[in-house]
């Protein structure tokens, strides 16, 4: 069992201004509650006890709501950024608090209902370096294209490494992954930078195995206005079950 989750909190959220100038995306309402909650109770369903979030705009807020996380069930912990350092950037620098284990890394605009133990239980099998969660979508390359080999081994992300296979199939990543502690050799320590765009085509062009755990989850978002009000519907609706 993986007991360690970092979820990436740090962004601007520009795409959802004016409502980002005062509240930081992640504890923008959705469904009734600040949608970082909602992924607070996905991980602590999975099985995770301690929780890294990485803060960057308005981050004093997101730690005043969330606290310790002894009112969530979990322990949280803080990675703060005084510049945004990206994706990889930001998991880089929360080493200190993630080394060691395997963990699982999401986003905190995004959330799938699955069962996160199942995706656990898949990477360990595969025993690969990473795991990727991915989803079939017809509008997949507008999210970086996703490409699997016939064993779900991942070959190419958002158009790297640039020669192509043939027989892959393309997917969208939808921000949820687990990485054993070995992924931190593969990040150099701060600077900015894209674990989709860098880390990962860095691992492929190596051969260093990367799998894809492909789900048909139900998924929301909430990037934008308009994604953020079907995500309020959506969970309103029928509440995620994990």
């Amino acid at each position: 069992m993986i007991r360690r989750a970092m979820v990436l909190a740090a962004g601007r959220g520009t795409r959802l201004v004016p409502l980002t100038d005062t509240t930081p995306k992640p504890l923008v309402p959705a469904g009734g509650r600040p949608f970082l909650e909602h992924i607070l109770d996905f991980l602590r369903a999975g099985g995770i006890a301690e929780v890294v979030v990485n803060l960057h705009h308005l981050g004093q807020r997101i730690a005043d709501h969330l606290g310790d996380g002894a009112r969530f069930g979990l322990r949280i912990q803080y990675s703060w950024e005084s510049t945004i350092l990206d994706t990889g950037g930001g998991i880089k620098r929360a080493e200190p608090l993630l080394g060691g284990e395997p963990f699982v890394v999401m986003n905190g605009d995004s959330l799938l209902e699955l069962r996160l133990a199942d995706v656990v239980a898949y990477h360990q099998q595969r025993a690969g370096i990473a795991t990727m969660v991915v989803r079939p979508d017809p509008d997949a390359a507008q999210y970086g294209l996703v490409e699997l080999d016939r064993d779900n081994r991942v070959r190419r992300v958002t158009g790297q490494p640039p020669q192509p296979l043939s027989d892959l199939r393309g997917f969208m990543f939808p921000g949820l992954h687990v990485f054993e502690p070995a992924i931190f050799d593969w990040m150099a320590p701060g600077t900015p930078f894209s674990v989709t765009r860098l880390t990962y085509p860095r691992l492929l062009a190596a051969d260093v195995p990367v799998y894809g755990c492909i789900t048909d989850a139900r998924w929301v978002n909430i990037d934008t206005p308009a994604r953020l009000a079907a995500a309020d519907t959506e969970l309103r609706r029928r509440p995620f079950h994990y």
